[in-house]
């Protein structure tokens, strides 16, 4: 379970001082997929980090499993729009990279290939893969490490409609396999209906939650042709217009 308690993140000082994110508190609980939208420069990836331990908050805490967040954890995977691969190394390779600098056995790593469909690939170097399958890839390298918690900023950004939404399918598959817990920040309406029990939405800078939309028919597949995946967008859609016309 990850509980965000009145969190606060400033950067910088004196007259330079930007307040990112205001008093947003939260629970994710354990199995459970959220995902949090906002306009953009609202301080969603700023929260994202200070979960994953990469930044500290000038206030409030941030508990994981119940042990609050003071650097970054072994159980917590953190997955970024960039993949971040090393264009010197196999899929493989790049798949293992972490288990290797945390010292740890590399075993299961052709299973979760498989399971994304890299199967075949696994010599291949990054310039030999279309985005679409680099972005995969460092699915795998995070799926290595077993996480408990799943920290997804905006992984699917920049594709195209038909690649972005069979990544989509394939995290939503792997969720139901792996049951971790799922925090994903996107700016895309739909994909955070498609993949969020819950929507959290934030304000404009500085960051505080604004709403919460419940989306217990998230799922299957199917629901993104289902008249309720629809109602969420729109509800969804509404309050982020409501929010820049203020």
């Amino acid at each position: 379970m990850i509980s965000v308690e009145a969190l606060r993140i400033e950067y910088g000082r004196g007259r330079r001082r930007t307040l990112a994110v205001e008093e947003v508190s939260f629970r994710v609980e354990d199995g459970e997929s959220v995902a949090l939208i906002g306009p953009s420069g609202c301080g969603k990836t700023s929260v994202l980090l200070a979960i994953d331990g990469i930044i500290r908050p000038t206030s409030g805490r941030i508990i994981i499993r119940g042990e609050e967040v003071r650097g970054v954890r072994r159980d917590v995977a953190f997955i970024t729009q960039d993949a971040g691969l090393l264009p010197w190394k196999t899929v493989r390779q790049n798949a293992e990279l972490a288990l290797r600098l945390q010292r740890r056995p590399r075993e299961g790593i052709q299973e979760i290939l498989r399971s994304l469909g890299l199967g075949g690939f696994e010599n291949r170097y990054p310039a030999e893969l279309s985005e679409g399958m680099r972005r995969r890839v460092g699915i795998a390298r995070a799926l290595a490490l077993r996480p408990e918690v799943f920290l997804m900023d905006e992984p699917m950004a920049n594709l195209d409609t038909l690649t972005r939404e069979r990544i989509q399918e394939i995290i939503l598959r792997l969720w139901h396999m792996y049951r971790f817990t799922g925090l994903l920040v996107t700016h895309d309406i739909e994909e955070a209906v498609f993949l969020g029990q819950r929507i959290i939405i934030l304000s404009p800078r500085p960051a505080r939650v604004v709403e919460v939309i419940e989306n217990p028919g998230m799922g299957e597949a199917e629901y993104r042709r289902s008249e309720e995946f629809y109602r969420v967008v729109v509800r969804a859609r509404e309050i982020l217009k409501s929010l820049e016309e203020k």
